[in-house]
């Protein structure tokens, strides 16, 4: 069974699905006239200083939704992922990966106007939008949305819970020797006790944790990259040689085609910032805005914090100290980087200031992506059964929590890149198909504020 889901997810993220995927995010940024350049200060302006519309229709501010879909997609990606990509594609894979979240900043725009133009309210008084709304309300398509909710729902329980509770329970025994079971337990009642205040929960506790979370994590990043400020250049070189040149075998390296730096770069951009799959407009959906469109800029903030800082952080950190060389691959190569470029014991005996930086990273992140996700597949199963379906689907998802903690996941890593890739195509569809509409509102919106 494993390797069947894993030969079908290999095929789903073939070459096929990435050119969709970038060539969705082309689209729209010809569409929109580079929506992601000209409309990015503004964008962090309403993110970060507005926050909020009162007197919009919605469930949580601009901000809190903002921190929301941050908390699903700052995750093991951002760590691991980023690692992964150049330990397999070489330095230049950074290069694309910057490519893919340049582009995906306009996907996730067009995302969030369709969220929340095509968002309706449930039968328990909430704001409900995503890419299931928009496929059966605005592409005329009821069976894409039905597909895309069950998708989605079946992720919930993959990539955003059980991978991540187990990854958190895998850094904490390794740094702390805590054993998985504490681990599982201590997330699962955490977990359990957001849930019970539904997206405002999640929102308050994502609009304190994410921030801070990116914070410690950037602030251990850049210490490291200070003291290493002579290297950053030569990483920079490095980079940009071989997004378009072969890389040649180094250390540990075995070596790397630019079709390697191009395939991983795409790839584990695509996975770490989420733009594309549908999931970040389901929480743009629940922001009290009056326009689809001041709430698109805030989301496409979203992949440009997301990999255009926090990827290039841990990109570079693992590039300046040379650890790229060493063989080691996903967490264990990022691990290896703060080691060593951070090498000081907070405490006699205890791990290395840089383990604690990834460790802490990894928790914070893995545990807000569980919490973002939890959203993501309630509203999915409730499209798909209605509110009778949210506590079942609550209980089931903190005992999994559990159960991802002190399990062994090799299907469910590749169940859910099954899923993801499911995910993305009836979404990308829709984007396509609708993207007159989303420029027609961009248009709009322009010209009120010129008027």
């Amino acid at each position: 069974m494993n390797e069947m889901v894993g030969t079908l997810a290999g095929w789903v993220w073939g070459a096929p699905m990435l050119i969709l995927l970038v060539g969705t995010g082309v689209l729209l940024t010809v569409r929109l006239r580079g929506i992601q350049v000209r409309g990015l200060f503004h964008a962090l302006y309403l993110a970060f200083i507005v926050r909020r519309e009162p007197d919009g229709e919605g469930d949580i501010s601009h901000f809190q939704a903002l921190m929301t879909a941050l908390a699903a997609t700052v995750g093991t990606g951002n760590i691991a992922g980023v690692a992964t990509a150049i330990a397999s594609g070489g330095p230049g894979a950074l290069f694309w990966m910057w490519v893919t979240g340049f582009l995906g900043m306009a996907t996730k725009y067009g995302e969030a106007v369709l969220a929340v133009k095509y968002r309706v309210t449930d039968a328990r008084g909430e704001m409900a939008g995503g890419p299931m709304y928009y496929l059966r309300d605005g592409l005329g398509s009821p069976a894409l949305g039905l597909l895309f909710a069950i998708f989605a729902a079946i992720a919930s329980f993959g990539i955003g819970n059980m991978v991540q509770s187990n990854s958190v329970a895998d850094a904490v025994n390794t740094t702390f020797q805590v054993e998985p079971w504490i681990t599982g337990l201590v997330l699962a009642v955490g977990t359990g006790a957001v849930l019970l205040f539904g997206i405002k929960g999640i929102g308050k506790v994502a609009g304190v944790m994410v921030p801070a979370m990116i914070l410690l994590y950037g602030a251990g990043t850049l210490t490291l990259l200070a003291l290493h400020l002579d290297r950053i250049p030569g990483a920079l070189a490095l980079i940009f040689e071989h997004a378009f040149t072969p890389t040649a075998a180094a250390g540990g390296f075995a070596g790397a085609a630019v079709k390697e730096a191009v395939r991983y770069g795409v790839a584990r951009g695509v996975f770490s910032n989420e733009s594309g799959l549908g999931s970040g407009p389901i929480a743009a959906a629940a922001a009290q805005t009056r326009s689809p469109v001041s709430q698109a800029l805030v989301s496409m903030t979203q992949t440009f914090i997301d990999t255009l800082v926090v990827c290039s952080l841990t990109g570079l950190a693992i590039l300046v100290t040379d650890a790229w060389t060493s063989g080691e691959n996903g967490a264990s190569l990022t691990l290896a980087a703060f080691s060593q470029g951070l090498p000081w014991t907070p405490w006699a005996g205890g791990p290395a200031l840089g383990s604690l930086v990834v460790t802490i990273g990894l928790i914070t992140f893995a545990w807000s992506t569980i919490l973002g996700w939890s959203y993501y597949g309630e509203k999915a199963l409730g499209y798909l059964f209605g509110a009778k379906a949210i506590l079942p689907y609550r209980v089931l998802f903190v005992a999994l929590v559990y159960v991802g903690a002190v399990g062994k996941l090799e299907l469910i890593w590749n169940l859910s890149d099954l899923m993801n890739g499911m995910m993305a195509f009836p979404n990308l569809v829709g984007l396509v198909m609708l993207s007159g509409v989303i420029a027609a509102e961009t248009r709009a919106w322009y010209a009120s504020r010129s008027a």
